[in-house]
């Protein structure tokens, strides 16, 4: 039976709470008010959504279970980073279920996600004469295909997912060619000629900087590390760490790691009760000691003071 809906958010966090499946955490990295919507289709085998974010974000979490994850850029606006690798505008994506992701989202950028039930994925799979390669080409989370056939592909699928979203008619009627489409245009791009089957992309260095700084500073909540600690820990020079943040994210190691520990405290606000933490105490947690400092900081990430956001907003 389908499952349908449209959200618009004004919050990040709320945002990808509301994203089916996934469990996952997005960080606003440029300043301001966050606007975003999602649009959410959930057929038997199958769950689609449409994103689109007016803020810079990195998303990390783990892809569903069980699950094979594909995601169609449907615009390309600024540095895209997925699993640490380039992404351009005729690039898919790929994660096995249980895979944990980092991703690194421009601003603006529209993404359309199509995960299948894995059993239902590997019988398509099966039917298909380069079943073996394509194979291989899924052991890599971005894979380019033919730009012209990738441009073709993405207009269809959201062609399909429109129609799909405003039908009136009953789910069990058209869910089935549904997906079978969907699955079809995605294999088919695999197997056309153009794209290369033995394609390997590895992680960038200044990519695998960038991850593990983020993944050390939210792992020492209480004591976040410097940016010299940092250089030390990974054996880099201050150069090399500033050339790294800029450019995957388009910003400094100071200001990126300040952001992932503000995204800490407002995720933490939004989970919790007034009466069970104050905000003095959600910040502390997160490294934040001195309140004025902490509070002029967050307003000029979220554009607003930590005492008007909603508190437990978000299941904890």
């Amino acid at each position: 039976m389908k499952h349908q809906n449209i959200s618009h958010f004004r919050d990040i966090h709320l945002h990808a709470a509301t994203v089916q499946q996934w469990s996952q955490d997005y960080s606003q990295l440029s300043a301001g008010s966050s606007e975003s919507s999602l649009m959410q289709l959930s057929t038997e085998h199958c769950h689609m959504f449409l994103e689109q974010i007016n803020q810079r974000v990195v998303q990390n979490g783990v892809a569903p279970r069980e699950r094979m994850c594909f995601a169609v850029p449907i615009n390309v606006p600024g540095s895209v980073r997925m699993q640490g690798r380039d992404v351009d505008d005729s690039s898919l994506f790929f994660l096995n279920g249980g895979e944990e992701f980092m991703f690194h989202m421009p601003t603006g950028m529209q993404l359309l996600s199509v995960t299948f039930e894995r059993e239902t994925f590997e019988q398509a799979l099966a039917q298909t004469p380069s079943a073996k390669e394509i194979g291989v080409l899924l052991r890599q989370p971005v894979i380019r295909v033919s730009h012209k056939r990738f441009a073709a592909a993405r207009r269809r699928l959201l062609s399909m997912f429109s129609q799909a979203m405003t039908s009136e008619a009953p789910g069990g009627v058209w869910e089935p060619a549904l997906e079978q489409a969907m699955l079809d245009e995605l294999l088919q791009l695999m197997i056309d000629p153009a794209c290369d089957k033995q394609q390997r992309s590895p992680s960038s260095t200044r990519s695998f900087i960038v991850e593990k700084c983020h993944r050390l500073v939210a792992a020492q909540m209480l004591s976040a590390p410097s940016v010299i600690d940092l250089c030390e820990r990974l054996q880099v020079s201050r150069r090399t760490l500033q050339n790294s943040f800029h450019a995957v994210a388009e910003t400094t190691p100071l200001k990126y790691l300040r952001s992932v520990r503000l995204n800490g405290v407002r995720r933490t606000l939004m989970t919790t009760r007034a009466a069970q933490l104050s905000i003095g105490d959600a910040a502390a947690q997160w490294g934040f000691y001195h309140l004025s400092h902490f509070a002029a900081e967050y307003f000029e990430l979220f554009a607003e003071l930590p005492s008007q956001t909603t508190r437990a907003a978000i299941p904890g």
